[in-house]
């Protein structure tokens, strides 16, 4: 598989090393690649660096959003051509103190932030995970044998959920799946489901708390 990642920071970038040493083949991209040389050295051969508009011209199988919530316009619109039926793996937040008055509309808005990447990437298929992990959790509690940290994830048909599910196993967490785009309200910002790290049984009982009232 054929992962694209869009923002190489610390969610990107962790994810992206983790999945190169899981096997799978990782583009990370940047306006400057040239600046990722120490990135890709980290994550080993099964990785490369790339700009932002070659890794969506590559043909992934899956596109990382990994970018600050105010870029997904822009994203969108000037590649609305190279991402069509493939896989967007959503892990961003809206954050109105960083992305400004775009972000504040999404939180207000009568859908979540999820549905916002869906309707804006609209010919994909898209899926949402790793916007709750903290970056320092992802960089140091992957692969784990036991006591995994739990991964929620939504998604919006059945190919983006398998995907998702695998992506999250491969590299040691234990995804749990908390239903379709419409339920990501409880892991965005603020969400109850936002900034936790825990396991599977102590998530399951978050989510029990949330739909019990």
């Amino acid at each position: 598989m054929k992962i694209g990642i869009i923002g190489s920071g610390n969610i990107g970038g962790n994810l992206g090393k983790h999945w190169a040493s899981a096997g799978y083949e990782v583009l990370f991209s940047s306006r400057h690649p040239e600046e990722l040389k120490s990135l890709v050295k980290a994550a080993g051969n099964n990785s490369k660096a790339m700009s932002t508009t070659d890794v969506f011209e590559s043909n992934a199988d899956v596109y990382v959003l990994a970018i600050p919530f105010k870029a997904i316009d822009t994203i969108a619109e000037l590649y609305a051509g190279e991402y069509a039926d493939t896989v967007i793996l959503d892990a961003t937040n809206p954050y109105p103190d960083r992305d400004g008055e775009m972000a504040e509309y999404v939180r207000e808005a009568n859908y979540n932030a999820s549905e916002y990447i869906a309707m804006k990437f609209g010919t994909s298929r898209t899926a949402k995970a790793f916007n709750t992990i903290q970056a320092q959790h992802l960089k140091d509690k992957a692969f784990k044998a036991e006591d995994q940290l739990a991964v929620p994830y939504a998604a919006q048909d059945e190919k983006s959920k398998s995907v998702t599910k695998q992506l999250i196993e491969a590299i040691g967490f234990d995804p749990v799946f908390i239903g379709d785009l419409t339920d990501t309200k409880v892991m965005d910002p603020e969400g109850e489901l936002y900034g936790i790290s825990v396991t599977r049984k102590e998530l399951l009982k978050l989510l029990e708390k949330k739909r019990w009232y």
